[in-house]
């Protein structure tokens, strides 16, 4: 097993963390005493008749005995296997990485946009007993030789796409006398060669090849480093006991039944698709992947191949509604969209149904191993105004089935804010499908389980009917003259002035209010308007203080997974000082 897991204390001591400040928990748990309490009846046994560790490897292993003959993964016009041959597959290159030396507890990297391999590696890597770790493929050289050194990374599956990026992280490791991780190429052309090819070396595995089932189901199935967008990335572990349950909710929220076609606009390095990847196994789905993601692509493939299902950040339901007339197509049926990385403006919501998608509202974090909550609709909602309706909408939701609590708390004193729809807490969770840890960071693991809850370090409030709606990241605040401003309340206003194509609102330092709301705006193209124009408009429709002082026109930067990156920006306007 690799070091680093022994050091970290995340293999084996799951409970360790659960046991943080139980001290300050209103239910403590006790965690020894509940592993052996059926031990008092008498003939009741534990062994293999009746106990598996749970992990979603054995998703696919089903879908190869009951949907062998279904089509499980489509790429363009040349590429499409079914559940048997993508099982076959799966088998055999984690045959071949042993071959190539990997061991229980070992760390195998990613560096790919949604082809067919990214899919398989999802199942072959920890079938081969190994770690998997997706990469942000974003992240320029520097970076991506700082996360292969944190995770100890030994092999690395690279697209050609992105194998310059790659090579130069690997010679800045050798520069600092690092062991680098073997390099294998995901190649789909000749035009790149390389000693380790992937499909070559899917080949060379043998299809007869045992698999390396989880020795608990507490044991490590991936790393997905956070997005980075307030700090240095973390390495958020997950088990195979959280994947196999979050895989279930995650399907389940997706409102699919048997069959679906999933179309591949969720990265599959963030938060491993959703647990989507390992979903689509479980409900004998299709998957069609796609290499870049455009509102042309989203549209062709829909028609193409009759899409069910999609997912995406908020900026992807932008792009769609925002999208030249000549990219549109008419749907042949309503496909589900779930979408969640920030709260969705209400306008776009209901221009994406106007396009015939239906809408759901996902709410998690990669800690959460993506989605933790969903705006579960109820059907007497249904003949609301429009305006209700999608305000209802844009909430974060309830818990899914496999989470055990989600609340609104007070940070410090850990009580419940009142469910009354204005008082202003922060996100808590517990459960299942909340990460083991933060690799190598026991400090951070601990600080953000403190009182036996896991810290989002989002504020929301929660409604009387017990759904909640974010408000804010507490980094994101703007507190002007005493008084909160909600980013997420000020964004809405502006996505609803009819030549706002993007917009983010920070808080730029003032000497006399302490700080005051800037915005950043994209327009449309074709627009133009000054900057007191939206000023006007937002202090039309908020409350003065709540306007922005200052507008900034320009493109607004965003993470690969389509979150905004409000560090630059309030970085920016740090540097821009007081108004006055």
């Amino acid at each position: 097993m690799n070091q680093f897991f022994k050091n970290s204390r995340l293999v084996g001591r799951f409970f360790h963390f659960s046991k943080i400040n139980q001290k300050n928990t209103q239910r403590p748990h006790q965690f020894c005493n509940i592993s052996e309490s059926w031990r008092s009846m008498e003939g009741l046994v534990k062994c293999d008749a009746n106990f598996f560790p749970l992990t979603p490897l054995s998703f696919l292993e089903r879908a190869a005995n009951v949907f062998r003959d279904r089509t499980s993964v489509i790429y363009g016009e040349k590429l499409k296997y079914n559940w048997e041959e993508t099982h076959d597959r799966c088998v055999k290159l984690a045959s071949a990485l042993v071959h190539l030396g990997i061991s229980h507890g070992d760390v195998v990297a990613t560096l790919a946009p949604n082809v067919p391999a990214m899919q398989e590696l999802h199942f072959a890597v920890p079938m081969a007993g190994a770690v998997l770790c997706t990469l942000n493929t974003r992240h320029d050289s520097a970076m991506l030789s700082i996360l292969l050194m944190h995770s100890e990374a030994k092999v690395i599956f690279v697209d050609q796409q992105f194998l310059e990026i790659a090579r130069g992280a690997l010679a800045l490791l050798a520069d600092k006398k690092q062991k680098q991780p073997l390099l294998v190429l995901i190649r789909e052309s000749d035009s790149d060669t390389y000693d380790l090819e992937y499909e070559s070396l899917l080949k060379s595995g043998d299809s007869g090849f045992s698999i390396r089932w989880p020795r608990t189901e507490f044991d490590p199935i991936s790393i997905n480093y956070t997005s980075g967008t307030t700090s240095r990335p973390k390495g958020v572990v997950y088990s195979h006991r959280g994947s196999y349950l979050n895989t279930i909710a995650s399907f389940l929220v997706h409102e699919m039944s048997l069959f679906p076609v999933y179309l591949w606009t969720v990265p599959n390095f963030h938060c491993n698709g959703w647990c989507m990847v390992w979903g689509l196994a479980a409900v004998g789905g299709t998957s069609i992947c796609l290499r870049n993601v455009s509102p042309k692509d989203i549209f062709e493939n829909i028609s193409l191949y009759k899409v069910t299902h999609m997912g995406g950040a908020p900026t992807v339901l932008n792009k769609i509604v925002n999208s030249p007339s000549c990219d549109l197509k008419p749907l042949p049926h309503k496909v589900k969209i779930m979408t969640g990385g920030s709260p969705p403006p209400p306008q776009v919501i209901s221009k994406m149904e106007e396009l015939g998608f239906g809408v759901n509202h996902l709410y998690g974090l990669t800690e959460t191993y993506g989605p933790g909550t969903h705006n579960l609709w109820k059907p007497e909602w249904d003949s609301l105004p429009p305006d209700e309706k999608f305000v209802l909408k844009a909430r974060q939701g309830v818990q899914h089935l496999c989470l055990k609590e989600v609340d609104v708390r007070d940070s410090t004193t850990m009580e419940k804010v009142p469910a009354d729809g204005k008082t202003i807490g922060e996100i808590m969770f517990r459960g299942n499908t909340v990460m083991s840890g933060y690799l190598k960071d026991t400090k951070a693991t601990e600080e953000v389980f403190r009182g036996g809850w896991f810290h989002s370090g989002d504020l929301a409030v929660k409604h009387p009917d017990g759904y909640i709606e974010v408000k804010d990241r507490l980094k994101d605040i703007v507190i002007s003259g005493g008084e909160n401003i909600s980013t997420v309340e000020v964004e809405c206003v502006l996505y609803s002035h009819p030549a706002v194509l993007e917009a983010a609102v920070v808080a730029r330092p003032d000497n006399h209010w302490g700080q005051t709301p800037c915005a950043f705006v994209k327009l449309k193209d074709g627009f133009s308007v000054g900057d007191q124009e939206i000023i006007k408009f937002c202090r039309d429709n908020l409350p003065h203080y709540m306007a922005p002082r200052t507008v900034i026109f320009e493109d607004i930067p965003k993470s690969s997974t389509g979150k905004i990156q409000k560090n630059i920006l309030r970085e920016k306007t740090n540097a821009m000082g007081s108004l006055f």
